[in-house]
């Protein structure tokens, strides 16, 4: 069993396959779930919290970053099984409530997370009942925290900040993993990078969000994706990625982001050529007709 990393005090780290969860409080008191992982890991999730926080002590709530299918993937199994409710920033609602899909990803942008993101799922949920819109200034179960909207990779993706100790939980505003490389991406090994760069739909947005966050000077990061990290120079660190911080040369997002509202998806930039799925269909076309030539070949002799 997978157990939970403790990061920073009364703050707990799963990671659950690629993606991470985080648990806020301690042993004997309420406490937080931060994001619920992929869809079918709801059991991996509950194991691990039962270890930690006995077998009679569910969450207040689960809080979700952003909706996107790897950080709410078992939201819903979770709260049903601790009959629990969840939270999200309102402009994440209507992708969770079955209003609308998430504007699509763009793989056209290169590198290894943009080549799988034509496999990832970007369709609506539909959690009514059990998702519910964050209140200002107010984390569900999680007294000391504060939520900041980072929006930029999703509408509604927020960032959590304990102001006390400087414990950031940033979502997907960036990474501690470089995900656009093949390498970084199977080895996990720590840098500051972008997060799912396929599906930031506002460049200027994600860029902004960063260099907010970068201001906060924490001590401690956690993001979804990457190991957690805790250098003594993380806050100049963070502050010089900021700084850095470009979007790609192309993509269908670079120049003009997706509109969105409380309802979903007003316009979307017109989606650029990709060339991969046409190659792949000419591949397989040429390898069936070399297959067939083959067989022919054998029936004749």
């Amino acid at each position: 069993m997978t157990t939970i990393t403790r990061i920073a005090p009364d703050v707990g780290w799963l990671p659950v396959s690629f993606v991470n969860v985080y648990f806020l409080g301690r042993p004997g008191g309420t406490w937080l779930l931060v994001d619920a992982g992929l869809p079918g890991r709801a059991r991996q999730i509950i194991e691990a919290a039962e270890a930690r926080f006995g077998a009679g002590a569910p969450p207040e709530a689960i809080v979700l970053t952003h909706g996107h299918f790897d950080h709410a993937g078992s939201a819903l199994p979770l709260a049903k099984y601790c009959d629990i409710p969840f939270y999200a920033h309102r402009l994440e609602m209507p992708y969770l409530t079955g209003k609308s899909g998430y504007p699509p990803p763009d793989p056209t942008i290169g590198g290894a997370m943009a080549f799988l993101s034509r496999f990832v799922p970007s369709g609506p949920r539909n959690f009514t009942g059990r998702i519910h819109e964050l209140h200002p200034n107010e984390v569900p179960g999680a007294p000391g925290w504060e939520w900041l909207a980072t929006p930029g990779h999703s509408p509604g993706q927020i960032s959590l900040f304990r102001p006390s100790d400087r414990v950031l939980l940033a979502g997907d505003a960036f990474a501690t993993m470089n995900m656009d490389s093949w390498s970084g991406l199977l080895t996990g090994r720590k840098t500051l990078a972008r997060a799912g760069a396929p599906f930031n739909t506002d460049w200027e947005a994600t860029r902004l969000s960063v260099k907010e966050l970068a201001k906060l000077r924490p001590n401690v990061v956690g993001c979804g994706h990457g190991i957690p990290r805790c250098d003594a120079d993380l806050p100049a660190r963070l502050e010089r990625f900021a700084e850095m911080f470009r979007a790609p040369r192309h993509g269908r997002y670079v120049r003009r982001p997706a509109r969105t509202d409380e309802l979903g998806i007003i316009s979307l930039p017109p989606a650029p050529f990709d060339p991969v799925p046409f190659a792949t269909a000419g591949a397989l076309i040429l390898a069936g007709i070399a297959l067939g030539a083959g067989y022919l070949d054998e029936q004749r002799k």
